[in-house]
């Protein structure tokens, strides 16, 4: 007989996981936005690792699509923090300033 079934400590531990989230999410100063991007890309790269096991080790075609769709997510939200942190790299770079026109004679 369990005590607490562990589908209610998943949904327990992905709901706090999602109001934590949030709340990091939503309190960071926009001068640190790049390296919060760095560090949410290596955790995307965990969860697709995760997801890849999840996958692969369950035999229920449920929890093979959930984990199938975790990978297709980590995977779009890689893709997206990269661009996003080149982009706001970009923005730091130096313009190089174009040699002004001669004269004309």
């Amino acid at each position: 007989m369990d005590i607490v079934s562990p589908t209610l400590i998943n949904l327990t531990i992905f709901v706090l996981a999602i109001y934590v989230g949030y709340h990091v999410v939503w309190t960071v100063t926009p001068a640190l936005h790049t390296p919060l991007m760095a560090v949410t890309n290596a955790i995307s790269a965990i969860v697709i690792v995760g997801a890849m096991l999840a996958a692969a080790l369950t035999e229920g075609g449920f929890g093979k699509a959930m984990g199938v769709a975790a990978v297709a997510l980590a995977a779009v939200n890689i893709f997206g923090g990269f661009m996003v942190t080149r982009r706001m790299l970009e923005m730091f770079k130096k313009k190089d300033k174009k040699p002004a026109p001669a004269p004309a004679k």
